[in-house]
């Protein structure tokens, strides 16, 4: 198989399929010790190698360049799963708290809920790269070359979207600070 990218028509894709589909989820599920999940993972990949094949500039050897996509799929699951446990975790604590009254409970609900509210409300770009940053944890620079936009852009969209939720929250946050500090001091780090 040649090691420029001119997959353009099914059987040729095909082929690389199932020439490499095995390996690569062997691969994954070594590092996500999850075989549901590394399938997941390598038929994500390859889909989206599908999608964006008329575009890809591959540098290295196709197989070189498949690895990589799953390793770095395989990464951003990973930290994203951390992100999660961590949110779980503090909530679970917030919530199993016996020193906070029922209506911190209820506060952190309703912040949850704006919050939500906030970012659905931010530009489709803003709230991707917000969710990236912040809840999967990724650098500027991987978010730039995930979603193909200069690192610059990523850090204007950032911007935008920190400004429009400190505009969003601000009033309720202003609130809470009194009821929830140690909810404040959490969910600070997401405008910071």
């Amino acid at each position: 198989m040649t090691d420029t990218l001119t997959i353009y028509d099914n059987r040729t894709f095909e082929h690389l399929f199932k020439a490499h589909y095995k390996e690569l989820h062997a691969y994954a599920g070594v590092m996500l010790r999850d075989a549901d999940m590394a399938e997941e993972i390598v038929q994500g990949m390859f889909l989206r190698f599908w999608e964006k094949r008329e575009l890809l500039n591959v540098q290295t050897s196709v197989k070189a360049y498949l690895y990589k996509c799953v390793y770095n799929d395989s990464m951003n699951y990973l930290k994203h799963q951390k992100v999660k446990t961590k949110y779980h975790d503090f909530a679970a604590y917030t919530m199993n708290n016996e020193h906070e009254p029922a209506s911190s409970r209820v506060e952190l609900s309703e912040l949850e809920i704006k919050l939500q509210e906030a970012l659905n409300e931010l530009p489709e770009a803003c709230r991707t790269i917000f969710q990236m940053s912040r809840f999967e944890e990724l650098k500027y620079r991987e978010i730039a070359e995930q979603l193909d936009l200069s690192v610059k852009t990523v850090e204007n969209q950032m911007g935008k979207a920190l400004k429009l939720l400190r505009l969003k929250l601000a009033d309720f946050v202003t609130v809470m600070a009194l009821a929830l500090p140690g909810l404040i001091r959490y969910y600070r780090d997401f405008f910071n």
